[in-house]
């Protein structure tokens, strides 16, 4: 095992599972409800960025009924990596072991989050595996798969990163990997976030895990996929990547290099 691994415990200690909303009022009861039931155990930080219709209201509600389930409330729509930075810092705060990122349109099923807890007690970071055996989407049209296929194996070969899924928001994660990738620093956005703090653990020689799940499309609500949030992961990982191989060259090189 390297150093820069983990230890692995029997017991994984208080989870959180971060939720972040905008505009999920139809969702919201049933993600939370679906949480409850599967983990019991398990407490819940919905982070609402303002919702204009009545998330943020509805997420009070819940939890003045069950005192598992936490609000944070943003002053406006500020993204999706900026809403679990801000539910990984209240987790840190609050003295949670592990943290949980789930969509709430239900497509990140909560049923199969005992398989990733599961495989948190050998791991550091467990991913939500659409692309490995036993994984698959179901209701997507046959262009976001290829999107979603081609742009993980863009991203595995140009940053030499052994993962199948990095762009999937279906993850755990033991506290200590949150300080050790200096989370706090994170900027990027949507898959790019995603693939940041996969990149970032790989680099630190943390274990992660891969378990399938089946990802199925929101049937309410909109997607919050733009073309946008595309070319932000595009230009990030190709930056990484040149990044990442200049470094090496240096290495090989030594520390006489002349290599700018």
């Amino acid at each position: 095992m390297s150093s820069e691994q983990l230890p692995a415990g029997a017991d994984l200690g208080r989870v959180l599972v971060v939720i972040p909303t905008y505009n999920e009022a139809d969702n919201i009861r049933e993600i939370t409800d679906r949480v409850r039931a599967a983990v019991p155990a398990a407490e819940i930080l919905v982070v609402d960025d303002a919702s204009p219709d009545g998330t943020g209201a509805l997420a009070d509600q819940l939890a003045g009924d069950d005192h598992q389930i936490h609000v944070r409330h943003r002053t406006g729509k500020e993204g999706l990596g900026a809403a679990y930075v801000d539910g990984f810092t209240w987790a840190r705060e609050h003295g949670f072991d592990v943290v949980v990122e789930m969509d709430a349109d239900g497509s990140h099923a909560p049923e199969e989050l005992p398989r990733l807890l599961e495989a948190l007690r050998t791991a550091d970071v467990v991913l939500g595996s659409r692309w490995v055996p036993g994984g698959r989407v179901v209701n997507w049209p046959w262009q976001r798969k290829v999107l979603s296929r081609g742009g993980n194996l863009y991203t595995r070969l140009a940053l030499a990163m052994p993962v199948r899924d990095a762009t999937g928001g279906y993850r755990a994660y033991r506290m200590p990997v949150l300080d050790k990738i200096d989370i706090d620093s994170v900027a990027s956005q949507g898959y790019c976030f995603q693939v940041d703090l996969a990149w970032r653990a790989h680099r630190h020689r943390l274990r992660l895990a891969e378990v399938p799940i089946t990802f199925t499309e929101r049937q309410r609500g909109d997607s919050k996929m733009s073309p946008a949030i595309v070319r932000e992961a595009l230009w990030r990982v190709t930056l990484w990547g040149v990044q990442s191989r200049r470094q090496a060259l240096r290495r090989a090189l030594g520390k006489g290099s002349r290599w700018p």
